[in-house]
């Protein structure tokens, strides 16, 4: 736990913080249940549906099908204010805050719409960890438990249609958060993939429930089954101040003058100066 005085950040001890905050700081996941009412979560589907409806993917990086760049809609504040009201909501902000600082600011918003029944080539189903690690170490080396981990992004899935078991709910591997590396690449695709003895933990959810995880966790889109119905969620991801913000692309908002672009020559000249090829949390 922590917490902003006079610009900096301190330490404060867990027990001030709510049981939800300390759950994900120690798990690195916790399911908030019943976050939106109803009306709130058709009123979101609409208005998620309309910008599917009124503004065409955009590609952001190279290779996907077109089929696979149609179920996500990205920098989702700016396209919806129902989307901008909703990440703003206090039932999730009481929960990030107290990990990331009362200033964290929100650095990627996406809509997921994933349909049934297709093979996914995207939309997480392979284990994966969102950034980072943040604090690589090596295997050997275990993490002082009197140092509270630190959090430096966290994820938010806003559910907005049920996602049982069949569907394919995000997968957590408790405590992962806290390995200091990646999953293992040799065991990418294997769902009872385990770390320090923590099993998977399945995020089934129901609409207006809201799964948060922390973003160096293991984690995964589920395999799906029979009666698979597709997924539909409102993608947030709180970050502490200091990680940049990756609404748009650098290429499309950046700090450069023209001048300075015009002058650079090779790939790290541009990725010095914050012209970053899009990666975490960049779509």
């Amino acid at each position: 736990m922590l917490t902003r005085k006079r610009g900096y950040l301190h330490w404060r001890p867990d027990e001030h913080g709510p049981s939800a905050s300390r759950h994900l700081q120690r798990e690195g996941w916790v399911l908030l249940r019943g976050v939106f009412d109803r009306r709130t979560v058709i009123e979101l589907t609409d208005d998620i549906k309309r910008v599917y409806r009124d503004q065409s993917a955009d590609r952001r990086r190279p290779g996907p099908e077109r089929s696979e760049i149609e179920q996500f809609r990205y920098e989702m504040l700016n396209r919806s204010p129902v989307c901008q009201r909703v990440i703003a909501d206090r039932a999730i902000l009481d929960v990030v805050e107290p990990l990331l600082g009362e200033d964290c600011h929100i650095i990627a918003n996406s809509a997921w719409w994933n349909p049934p029944d297709v093979d996914h080539t995207h939309g997480g189903g392979r284990w994966h960890i969102d950034a980072g690690p943040h604090v690589p170490r090596p295997d050997d080396v275990p993490w002082d438990d009197r140092i509270p981990y630190p959090v430096f992004v966290i994820a938010a899935h806003i559910v907005l249609q049920d996602c049982p078991g069949p569907c394919g709910p995000t997968g957590v591997i408790p405590r992962s958060h806290m390995s200091g590396r990646p999953p293992p690449v040799d065991h990418l695709d294997d769902p009872s993939l385990s770390w320090a003895g923590n099993q998977p933990v399945v995020l089934a959810a129901e609409a207006g429930d809201v799964q948060l995880f922390v973003s160096d966790a293991w984690h995964r889109r589920m395999p799906t089954g029979a009666g698979d119905q597709g997924r539909l969620f409102l993608q947030v991801h709180y970050g502490r101040r200091d990680i940049a913000q990756r609404l748009r692309p650098t290429s499309e908002v950046n700090h450069l003058s023209v001048d300075a672009v015009q002058r650079l020559g090779d790939e790290r000249s541009r990725t010095l100066v914050g012209l970053h090829p899009p990666f975490f949390y960049d779509g």
